[in-house]
């Protein structure tokens, strides 16, 4: 089985690429290749032997999705794009990344002709309100920012190209990924991972928007998890209606504040300081909060089941291996 992951350098990326040289196959398939493309160049050094291929450019440039899907790969996983902040304060380059970057790598697809599973993340920011208190699979998607509008667009594509068969494609309604490691992203809400991983490694942080916001989330093990189910999942049990809402753990942020004094202290808990962000707060207030996800849990999809979780999850997998 060959692979190729568009976004490979990326957070959620490079972990994905790790997981499939640890574990070298996929559905009970051996993989035989794996090509990593991003715009930075993967960092292949300490990787395992593997046939792996590094690609460095821009998707959405003319010929470089043919040139990346030429080799025929058998599963493709489209992770490449940019954030939600930047894609609204860059209008212009939020559709050239995250539009026609999906829509040349489709296409390309497209005329390779031979139908690839492609596992595409998402977001919940294809949602708009007003919200119920618990937002169905089938809530309409009406988005409120351009990164949604770019990703609902780029759902739309997959949908129809996989009713055509140039495609098997499964879309992945991503919650929020926290807590990321790294430094600070432009990512509107970034914030969510930072009042987490900036006290915990002594660090201080800003909180931007009130403590009673409402918000999704699921840890990155559990991102990882999510891509490689849809890799292998029955595309006939998903049905036509191919992009699917992901489960998560729905709190406010003063209840991940609360997690995060029950696992590090209120001395930890004290390095997080309050100034509200109007241009943050602008973008936050529409965002969706919680969600149903039942189609997703059904079909064998499975995340953290509370905040506290979500910290140790961050803790096991990036700060115990940093004091080893």
């Amino acid at each position: 089985m060959r692979i190729l992951i568009t976004g490979a350098a990326g957070m959620v990326g490079r972990k994905l690429a790790h997981r499939l040289m640890a574990d070298r196959k996929v559905g009970g398939r051996e993989i035989s290749a794996l090509d990593l493309h991003d715009v930075v160049p993967f960092d292949a050094r300490s990787c395992p032997s593997m046939h792996i291929t590094v690609h460095v450019g821009d998707l959405a440039e003319e010929g470089a999705a043919a040139a990346l899907v030429a080799p025929k790969p058998d599963l493709i996983f489209h992770l490449a794009g940019i954030v939600s902040g930047e894609a609204e304060s860059d209008l212009a380059l939020g559709y050239r990344v995250n539009l026609d970057g999906s829509r040349a790598l489709f296409d390309a697809i497209r005329e390779a002709g031979n139908c690839p599973r492609v596992v595409f993340t998402s977001s919940i920011a294809v949602f708009g309100g007003p919200y119920p208190d618990i937002i169905p699979d089938d809530f309409h998607t009406v988005p409120l920012t351009s990164y949604g509008t770019q990703k609902l667009m780029s759902e739309a594509l997959l949908t129809d190209y996989t009713r055509r068969g140039f495609m098997d494609g499964i879309g992945l309604r991503l919650p929020t990924i926290c807590v990321r490691p790294g430094k600070p992203n432009k990512a509107a809400s970034g914030f969510f991972s930072n009042i987490i991983r900036e006290p915990l490694a002594g660090h201080p942080a800003v909180l931007p928007v009130p403590r009673d916001v409402v918000h999704t989330h699921a840890s990155p093990r559990s991102a990882v998890g999510f891509l490689m189910h849809a890799a292998s999942i029955d595309g006939a049990k998903v049905g036509p209606r191919r992009n699917l809402t992901l489960p998560g753990v729905g709190v406010t942020v003063g209840e991940q504040i609360e997690a995060l004094e029950r696992i590090a202290g209120s001395d930890t808990v004290a390095l997080i300081r309050e100034q509200h962000d109007d241009a943050i707060w602008a973008l936050v207030k529409n965002w969706p909060t919680r969600f149903e996800a039942r189609r997703a849990r059904e079909l064998g999809f499975q995340a953290e089941t509370s905040f506290d979780e979500i910290i140790r999850a961050h803790i096991e997998d990036e700060l115990t291996d940093a004091a080893g």
